[in-house]
């Protein structure tokens, strides 16, 4: 098993979106926040959606006004601070976690806890758990060059985030930034389950992965095995988040497990791919 100082771990997203390509799937993307629904079982939460499919997991740091966040994520983030989860507490879970599993580690932060904690001081903590990017929600490619080729310069690969309402140039520019994978939002708004995907989300993928070389992974509204198993076929990577969080809520980790067991089997049953 890989940790992190292992002279490869730069690569580990990088051999997990190569090795479901190799199977004709797209990788599961996994959002929860950490220290949800209990800090207690935070690592079990982890272990369980590694070991039932997860591809890569992305690890939400609980933020007291998380404004991109939809009412079922900003509630687990509040459940979580008031039960003393902050980031320093999401870097040692990353780090336990590390130390048991080899999945791919994204930590998903607002800026404010980065800032706080130093950003030289939040990079080394981060690298030196175990993570292996970061998607940091407010701070767009350009509003700070010192601080992107801070990340630059590290080990850890800077998420980047695209809407459909993104204007084409605007496009380009962040997908020639982009590296581990690209975030595509299906729809605008806040995070959250939705009954419908849009109907040219074929399309708008298509474009988007004619600009880059790094995978482009779908998330925002993507709910059910069914959804997951549409965007597979589109995507290189389906990222499920609010619907995760309602089934720690309900079903604690074994909710969590199950949920993670359908949306991987629904997409491996699906795995037929566009180019």
């Amino acid at each position: 098993m890989s940790n992190s100082t292992s002279p490869d771990r730069r690569d580990r997203l990088q051999r997990a979106f190569d090795e479901c390509r190799e199977d004709d799937r797209a990788a599961l993307i996994l959002y929860t926040t950490a220290g949800y629904p209990s800090p207690d079982i935070g690592l079990d939460v982890l272990l369980a959606l590694a070991d039932a499919g997860a591809d890569v997991i992305e690890l939400g740091v609980p933020f007291s006004d998380p404004l991109a966040d939809g009412p079922t994520i900003q509630a687990s983030s509040y459940r979580a601070i008031t039960q003393g989860v902050d980031l320093g507490w999401t870097l040692d879970l990353v780090r336990r976690f590390r130390a048991e599993r080899d999945t791919p580690m994204v930590v998903f932060s607002y800026l404010n806890p980065v800032l706080r904690m130093g950003l030289d001081a939040f990079i080394e903590a981060a690298s030196d758990a175990g993570a292996d990017g970061v998607l940091v929600t407010d701070l767009p490619v350009g509003a700070d060059e010192e601080m992107e080729q801070a990340f630059l310069r590290s080990s850890l690969d800077l998420i980047r985030l695209i809407a459909p309402t993104t204007p084409p140039e605007r496009v380009r520019e962040i997908a020639s930034e982009a590296s581990g994978f690209l975030y595509y939002l299906s729809r605008t708004g806040v995070t959250g389950t939705q009954l419908e995907l849009s109907s040219t989300l074929s399309e708008e993928v298509a474009a988007l992965k004619a600009m880059t070389t790094v995978p482009v992974a779908v998330g925002f509204g993507v709910s059910t095995a069914e959804h997951a198993a549409v965007v597979a076929r589109v995507a290189d990577g389906v990222i499920v988040g609010s619907a995760l969080v309602q089934a720690l809520t309900s079903g604690g980790v074994e909710g969590g497990r199950a949920l993670t067991t359908a949306l991987s089997s629904a997409m491996r049953r699906h795995a037929v791919r566009s180019s």
